[in-house]
């Protein structure tokens, strides 16, 4: 259903999927695939996540009004909305309304409160190379009203068990076997987390929202290698790699009207706390004593937010006026260890793992939306923003930064089904902390040096999206994005040998990508549908060492997904397949080059019932044509520009079938 400028799809449209909650039913809008969001994990820009709450980015509202918080992303607070409380839900370019930021399709759920209602879903899975079991995902929430207050309250665990099971080869430069690798790798993570989302209206238009959210990490992994070669001692490797965190996020909004308009004001508090190890042993056949290091750092980072939004209506247009002041930190303590010949690991000097971080940030932006014509709408935002970077520790240093930001879109409909905008913007990047502090990476035998010299990435970037209705057939959508960068960062060599994170002068990236939904019903196969996905991303830097232009480093160069579902009309059946195909392209280090992935190709099926005593149960295997963990590197002997080859690495382990399982339900 077409309405004005805006695609409508009512709840009748997802009957057929019996959708649980509303991210369901917005997975199942043709051609639309939620984009943008900066998932800062409670902690800003002390993780490099979103650069505090800014404008819009996410292509999701909820009764046309942007998600809370910044710990959640789009896809979880989606999947806490009983699908029964969804009225609706409306596609329309983010240019017409009146959402500063908001640019191509967008979809606005339009969402009733009312009674108490809940729903779960549990999952879990299998992999036999590894003997790994899954049991103990789960997703539950519940929501109501009571008086003026709508609430949502939410558990859930976010689990996997993951590993592979292969060979790796050691090659000399003449490219003869000098040693192999026999590993197996197996891990875990879960994270436990809890939310509340609090939504009252005090009446007279004035509302107000209070979200909480608390979570865990416990991840561990475990690699265990035989190593053996000609003229080398056989011996064993055991590298263990432990991560323990948690994570809280306080975020309160009020929205009332004044003078002319309306005032909301935002404050937000998010805090992590991360402890982290890597240790590698190596025990040898004969009486040679043990060798090994380990690496650890605890770490406490955080964000408080403060931010206003005066919005009104002038010359038939909506303004808003948005100041923000964003307070990052980052204390960190690393430490480094090598076993001695007594079998206990001593402490090692590393000063330049250690220290603090902080930015202080102020923001002003004034945005302006219009309806120009019937069929064109215009959107522009001009501002800026102030910063100061200071860092504590044995590189000390403090810095001044003042950025201008800003865009500027036109969402034109020329017909009936086809949608076209366009954005162009100047955007400043959020910089990670951790990049101006030393680490170590045990497992690959590298590390990155401190940078206090670090600066943020800017840009101008430029969007072109088209969206085209099908009728029966469906619809397309097809985006191109180009970014100019400057200060773009990436490893750079430092003048004392080493490297470390640094700013390049400047880079250029493109993107396209492809979202159609294309239904089988015209075919005359009722119910069926296939959806396909293509990314397309084509980059260049110049190299710091040879000046030589170059693709990102570790950049995905291409992906594309095939998915078919068919839900046979008149049962409760659905069964479908999946089949996608990646590029990973080399990632570049000082004295290195390789390339990491998986697959390439994987395949997938699924089976369904949509009401097994009231509840939907899903079966599925993936990896069916036995995609691979590959990883394959080039190590010199001193900078890769100058000196020769020392050796070269290639993994090639089996990460084997995938089955995994779920019941979903409502209460």
């Amino acid at each position: 259903d077409e309405s004005g400028s805006a695609q409508i799809f009512q709840p009748e449209f997802f009957a057929r999927f019996a959708p649980r909650n509303a991210l369901d039913m917005v997975e199942r809008v043709p051609g639309f695939t939620i984009q943008g969001g900066g998932n800062g994990g409670g902690n800003g820009g002390g993780n490099g996540g979103g650069r505090g709450l800014g404008q819009a980015s996410e292509n999701v509202l909820v009764n046309g009004e942007r998600l809370p918080g910044k710990s959640d992303s789009a896809r979880d607070q989606l999947a806490r909305i009983p699908a029964d409380k969804v009225v609706r839900i409306e596609i329309v370019d983010g240019t017409t309304l009146d959402v500063p930021g908001l640019t191509g399709q967008t979809a606005n759920i339009i969402v009733e409160g009312g009674g108490l209602s809940g729903q779960f879903k549990w999952r879990g899975g299998y992999r036999p190379v590894v003997d790994k079991t899954e049991l103990y995902g789960f997703d539950m929430s519940v929501s109501g009203s009571a008086g003026r207050l709508d609430y949502t309250l939410a558990l859930a665990n976010q689990n996997g068990r993951f590993g592979s099971d292969g060979t790796s080869l050691i090659n000399d430069a003449a490219g003869n076997l000098i040693e192999t690798q026999d590993t197996r790798n197996t891990g875990n993570y879960d994270e436990p987390s809890a939310s509340a989302n609090l939504n009252y209206d005090f009446g007279g238009d004035m509302k107000g929202n209070l979200n909480l959210s608390y979570s865990r990490e416990y991840f561990d992994r475990n690699e265990q290698e035989f190593l053996f070669g000609t003229g080398l001692v056989d011996r064993n490797l055991s590298s263990n790699r432990r991560n323990r965190e948690y994570d809280y996020e306080i975020g309160a909004d009020l929205e009332f009207p004044i003078g002319p308009g309306s005032l909301k004001l935002i404050a937000l508090n998010g805090f992590k706390h991360q402890d982290f190890s890597n240790t590698i042993i190596t025990s040898f056949a004969d009486d040679t004593s043990d060798a090994g290091d380990r690496f650890a750092f605890i770490g406490d980072s955080g964000e408080r937010i403060a931010r206003g939004e005066y919005s009104w209506d002038m010359f038939s247009a909506d303004w808003q006026l948005s100041g923000e002041a964003a307070f990052n930190r980052l204390d960190n303590v690393a430490r480094l260890f090598s076993i001695g010949a007594d079998g206990t690991f001593a402490e090692v000097d590393f000063p330049e793992g250690t220290g603090g971080v902080r930015e202080k940030r102020f923001e002003s932006i004034l945005s302006f939306s219009k309806q120009i014509a019937p069929k064109l709408a215009f959107q522009a935002t001009i501002g800026g923003e102030v910063s100061r970077i200071e860092q504590t520790g044995s590189a000390a240093n403090s810095r001044d930064f003042k950025r201008p930001k800003g865009s500027a879109s036109l969402a034109w409909k020329p017909e009936k089904g086809l949608d076209i905008s366009l954005e162009i913007s100047r955007t400043v990047g959020q910089l990670s902390f951790g990049d101006f502090l030393a680490r170590v990476f045990l497992d690959d035998g590298n590390a990155n040096s401190g940078n206090n010299e670090l600066v943020p990435e800017q840009s101008w970037d430029a969007k072109l999206e088209v969206n085209k209705t099908l009728g029966l057939w469906g619809s397309t959508t097809l985006t191109v994005q180009r970014r100019a960068i400057e200060d773009y960062i990436d490893l750079i060599p430092l003048a004392g040998g080493g490297e470390a994170r640094g700013n390049i002068d400047r880079a250029r990236r493109i993107e396209i990508d492809w979202d159609s939904t294309f239904n089988l019903d015209p075919m005359g196969i009722d119910g069926a549908r296939v959806e396909v996905r293509a990314e397309l991303v084509k980059s260049r830097v110049r190299d710091p060492l040879d000046d030589l232009l170059r693709s990102f480093s570790g950049q995905r160069d291409y992906r594309i997904n095939v998915e078919y579902r068919h839900d046979i009309p008149g049962s409760q059946i659905a069964y479908g397949s999946g089949l996608s195909n990646s590029r990973n392209g080399r990632y570049f280090r000082v004295g290195e080059i390789g390339r990491s992935w998986e697959g390439p190709t994987f395949l997938s099926a699924f089976i369904e019932h949509k009401d097994v005593f009231g509840l939907t149960v899903n079966a599925s295997a993936s990896n069916l044509v036995d995609g691979r963990d590959r990883f394959a590197r080039t190590v010199y002997d001193g900078v890769r520009t100058e000196d020769p080859v020392l050796f070269t690495e290639n993994r090639n382990r089996k990460i084997g079938p995938i089955f995994r399982f779920s019941v979903a339900g409502n209460f």
